[in-house]
């Protein structure tokens, strides 16, 4: 689950990560009161961000500077209600709901920092780069010298000296590298405390007078750790989820829509994984991952036809059930029903596989509903394809 900006700031300042001040608006009245305010404690530099779930937010207009509380509002009303598009959001963009009225901060240099699981090592690793402001996949390709990396062994913790190695691989010396230090411990402990799998500072800057603040925060949440966290799970903005995925997800569903035109409907990641690259070489593209779960009843099949439906460019599905846990016939009893229900108007070819696959394919070529069934995963491939006019 990725949390806005100005939400990643606030777990930040919990764990003493020093964060400009910043008030998050959903209207332009609310940003220039928030701006109003921080005039009064002394700010004279302000910054208007759009809170959206992607970067690239400035290169696509949605950061701005204001000298003014007039400009804040000229930023404001420009900003809010806007599609942003970035390299992250695709051409369609993102509208932007709320916008962070933060404190300017003069700076002298950036730096990124992250921290993030090492899935080879087992470990967490955390990466410092004096290279911030940028892409860090684009400091990794171009100049992976330039990432400083510290791996944590879960059994001993983060330790003081891992602090202090990358604060000394970013070039810090006095007052400086000691708040360096202390934000490195606190991004750290942000992440183990809220079950992340991303965190990130970027860019983590030092002022001219020396200080070291973290202007741009990024978390991601790991969503099977969420049961542990039911205050975090309250951050959730369906508005920046495609309204399909959650649809799904109140339906025990896992579903990420793809750019082609074959639906797959499968039960298991990994037999989703395989089914979308057999259909990828038998000329096919999926225009989905969807996984339904062991059970794979009637209902979450008949919520599963109807999302994949809602596709407008899928031309055919696909259903590749393995009958483990629930048995092959069940499953076809419930495909059955299901496309009754749906009236799936595109070609439908269904592989079962498992406990009772003889009796599934049976039933399933003595409906009385139009579908194509098959034994072999690249048999339903191929009559995926030849019902697309496709040749493989």
């Amino acid at each position: 689950m990725k949390l806005h900006e100005y939400q990643a700031k606030d777990l930040l300042r919990a764990h003493d990560v020093d964060v400009p001040p910043g008030t998050v608006a959903e209207t332009v009245d609310e940003a220039v009161e928030a701006a109003q305010e921080m005039k009064q404690g002394g700010a004279e530099l302000f910054v208007v961000k759009a809170q959206i779930h992607a970067g690239g937010r400035g290169k696509g207009g949605g950061v701005k500077l204001a000298e003014s509380i007039e400009e804040v509002r000229e930023h404001a009303e420009a900003i809010l209600g806007m599609d942003l598009v970035t390299h992250q959001t695709g051409p369609e963009g993102q509208k932007v709901r709320k916008i962070l009225v933060t404190e300017g901060v003069d700076i002298a240099q950036e730096y990124y920092l992250g921290v993030t699981l090492d899935r080879e090592e087992s470990m967490n690793v955390i990466m410092v780069s004096t290279e911030g402001g940028v892409d860090i996949e684009t400091v990794a390709e171009e100049s992976p010298e330039k990432i400083e990396k510290v791996w944590v062994d879960p059994s001993i913790g983060l330790q003081p000296f891992h602090a202090r190695r990358l604060a000394f691989a970013m070039n810090l010396e006095g007052d400086a590298f000691k708040q360096a230090v202390s934000a490195i411990t606190g991004l750290y402990e942000t992440f183990e405390a809220t079950d992340s799998t991303l965190a990130e500072i970027n860019p983590l800057v030092r002022t001219p007078s020396g200080d070291i603040a973290a202007v741009d925060a990024k978390i991601n949440l790991d969503d099977n750790a969420l049961f542990r966290h039911p205050d975090l799970e309250d951050l959730r903005d369906l508005h920046e989820e495609d309204p399909t995925e959650v649809e799904a997800s109140e339906h025990g569903l896992s579903y990420i829509k793809l750019d082609g035109n074959v639906g797959c409907m499968v039960n298991g990641a990994g037999l989703a994984m395989a089914t979308m690259d057999i259909i990828k070489l038998a000329g096919g593209d999926p225009a989905n991952f969807l996984d339904v779960g062991g059970a794979a009843s009637a209902e979450t099949v008949e919520a599963a036809f109807r999302i994949i439906l809602k596709d407008e460019n899928v031309e055919a599905i696909l259903v590749n059930i393995f009958g483990g846990i629930v048995r092959c016939d069940r499953v076809a009893k419930g495909v059955i029903q299901a496309a009754k229900n749906v009236d799936i108007d595109v070609p439908l070819i269904v592989r079962l596989q498992g406990t009772n696959a003889e009796e599934g394919k049976r039933l399933l070529d003595e409906s009385d509903v139009t579908i194509e069934s098959a034994v072999l995963l690249k048999e339903a491939a191929d009559k995926v394809t030849q019902a697309l006019g496709v040749r493989a």
